[in-house]
């Protein structure tokens, strides 16, 4: 079911359904054409009867729906990858530097190891770990115990600051410990033609994947120059959680901040804090205007984390880049398939460029 505004149409079955779909979507400025009104244009069912289509044979009309469904599915495996890849490097981030797995994980170890020497009673050893104990407790400390080298970079037991219990030798903090806003601003008269232009509408929301941009060539006004890797931080209603890791060196909208680690360790605690839920929800409160809320630098500054040792952020940053390297060779590779997709489309749909040819021409891209 859809509502009035939305145009249905039934295919024949002497029709293929995806090359119609195709074939509109190569339409759009004639589709916009034909519908009336100026405040707010609208394509009414009789305009939208009277469009036209040109329809090769079914085995054409397959085949062509075919070459671009192709394209079309790549790049959605692509995005599939990136969404998980991004859920395996957020899943990771909360287990260590905010649920404290492996703090936990060495504490219940040392319990067992500590309850051994107190009791006869019969005990087994974990192949993973080393740690002898009933069975119970040895499988609750695998469950979620990193390996034994990587372990030993996590304390065993908690301390209680005012913030409540953390990790030993860990210490309560501010980002800005961690992190910097270098406020690199550029006149619109000095950017290069074609430089990547990022703005708040072409970040998505409660994502990292920044897979949108467009070029600055009409920009007017100064923005502020990022680098590949740094973190873009949308400040202007700071509650729609727009926030990502750069795939491109370019320019942004100066409603966002751009952001870096004061060293590559912490590049990836840095990413994880700044786009987490903790502190869209602190920029909230602390943002001002009513209408249009802003926050700025200083309140994501002060934000109090729990800092660990160097060695763990660097450890975690290790694991963590090549999971962002990998999400951005996958936006390269969409941004690369879908230009050529829009470049055969109409080629194809009107005749200009055969089948064979398209299919040669996709091969050697794929």
């Amino acid at each position: 079911m859809t509502n009035q505004q939305i145009n249905s149409i039934i295919v024949a079955g002497s029709v293929d359904p995806a090359f119609v779909y195709y074939n509109l979507s190569n339409r759009k400025a004639e589709i916009r054409h034909a519908a009336g009104g100026s405040a707010q244009p609208i394509l009414n069912k009789s305009a939208f009867g009277r469009l036209e289509i040109h329809l090769p044979s079914l085995p054409e009309q397959q085949a062509i729906a075919c070459i671009l469904g192709a394209l079309d599915d790549k790049i959605e495996l692509n995005r599939r990858r990136c969404k998980t890849l991004e859920a395996m490097a957020r899943a990771i981030f909360q287990s260590w530097f905010v649920d404290f797995d492996p703090v936990h994980a060495n504490a219940r170890r040392r319990d067992i190891t500590s309850r051994r020497r107190e009791s006869s009673g019969e005990t087994e050893q974990n192949p993973r770990t080393g740690v002898r104990g009933s069975k119970a407790d040895t499988d609750d400390v695998s469950a979620f115990c990193l390996k034994p080298e990587l372990a030993a970079l996590f304390p065993d037991r908690f301390e209680d600051p005012p913030l409540g219990p953390i990790p030993a030798g860990w210490r309560v903090g501010t980002l800005a410990e961690v992190a910097d806003n270098p406020r690199r601003g550029i006149n619109a008269d000095e950017i290069k033609l074609g430089t990547p232009y990022i703005a708040l509408e072409h970040m998505p929301r409660k994502s990292i994947t920044l897979a949108d941009w467009s070029t600055a060539d009409a920009i007017e006004s100064n923005k502020f120059e990022f680098r590949r890797g740094e973190i873009l931080f949308g400040k202007l209603r700071p509650y729609f959680h727009k926030v990502g890791v750069a795939p491109v060196d370019g320019v942004c909208s100066t409603d966002i901040l751009v952001i870096v680690p004061k060293q590559p360790e912490w590049f990836g605690f840095c990413v994880g804090h700044f786009s987490s839920d903790a502190i869209i929800q602190h920029a909230d409160r602390a943002s001002t205007g009513t209408k249009m809320p802003r926050t700025n630098w200083n309140d994501l500054a002060r934000f109090e984390v729990v800092i660990p040792r160097r060695e763990v952020a660097e450890l975690f940053s290790k694991q963590f880049k090549p999971m962002i390297d990998r999400l951005h060779q996958g936006i390269q590779e969409s941004r690369t398939l879908a230009a050529l997709r829009d470049a055969l489309l109409p080629k194809l749909i009107s005749g200009e460029l055969r089948v064979p040819d398209a299919e040669r021409i996709v091969g050697r891209a794929t």
